[in-house]
């Protein structure tokens, strides 16, 4: 078996933002504000990110993938990614490239120096993540705003020990982004009695085990036992949820978390065979090669 993937820290990210544009504390702590024109080349590789994600959009509209599953993201509202998404921002679509956005990320290390409850944000996980974004009403997109342009105004100064002050306001506004988390997983929890929602939730649960052991268990047995049924049944239930195979599903997650190594790690070849459990290279290269249309270092060098 495998090793343990390693999510994608900051470090590697930013050098895939927009030159200039980010202003940040060390590799722990970025706030970049894209302004009218677009995302560009932001976030276009998918990567597992090891961080909290917090996009911002103020106006306009842009389209994400994350964990494989597209949405639209509209003006006034959140995008909140949890460490072990996998995110990528889909280039080409409606909206995409135009309106106003600041991402904000924070690294695991920078988090633990602050207070906070993470179960805060984990409780709700399971029901938060059938969908990642929160429209915000009018007061909450006051807090919201200010909060951002704040901490940017801070970190972007020449104040001495500015990480000291920018500390409290992260700390303040986790526990903001927790409060619309627990409200937004109320809502959809409101319905859970019906049938269409406890498919949902199996299909929740399903796709958080593949997140999780994609790289390792790629047979229905192995998922259909963690979830109490039989290997025929739980596809059947999949595609009828989603409209796509539950073997599907897991070549996806396995293919993203290839391109996430070959753009964003210096890993070789040989070493991401290993770390996704493929036999050998060769099976390794004919797998991408039908699932892209290229071969691995095509794509990374592309």
């Amino acid at each position: 078996m495998s090793e343990t993937l390693k999510n994608i820290g900051l470090t590697q990210v930013k050098r895939f933002l927009p030159p200039g544009e980010d202003i940040h504390i060390g590799d722990d702590f970025f706030i970049i504000d894209v302004k009218e024109g677009g995302v560009g080349d932001f976030l276009r590789y998918p990567f597992r990110v090891d961080a909290f994600l917090v996009i911002f959009c103020e106006k306009g509209g842009y389209d994400v993938e994350i964990n494989l599953r597209r949405y639209h993201i509209e003006d006034n509202s959140l995008t909140v990614c949890i460490p072990g998404n996998i995110i990528k921002v889909v280039p080409g679509e409606r909206g995409t490239g135009v309106g106003r956005f600041v991402a904000f990320a924070v690294s695991w290390s920078f988090i633990s120096s602050i207070r906070f409850d993470f179960s805060k944000f984990f409780d709700s996980h399971l029901l938060f993540v059938q969908d990642p974004r929160i429209s915000l009403g009018t007061q909450e997109l006051f807090f919201c705003s200010h909060y951002f342009h704040l901490i940017k105004e801070v970190i972007g100064s020449g104040i001495q020990g500015k990480s000291e002050a920018v500390e409290p306001l992260v700390e303040s506004l986790m526990h903001v982004l927790a409060g619309l988390i627990k409200k937004n997983a109320r809502l959809i929890q409101m319905d859970s009695k019906s049938s269409q929602s406890r498919l949902n939730i199996l299909f929740e649960r399903f796709m958080s085990l593949v997140s999780e052991y994609h790289s390792t268990e790629r047979g229905m047995a192995f998922y259909a036992d963690r979830l109490g049924m039989t290997p025929k049944y739980l596809s059947k239930l999949i595609k009828q949820v989603s409209g796509r195979s539950a073997p599907d599903w897991i070549d996806s997650f396995v293919i993203q978390e290839a391109k996430s190594m070959l753009k964003y790690t210096d890993d070789s070849i040989k070493e991401i065979v290993y770390k996704l459990n493929f036999v050998n290279a060769s099976v390794f290269y004919k797998f991408f090669k039908a699932q892209t249309g290229m071969t691995p270092s095509e794509y990374r060098n592309g």
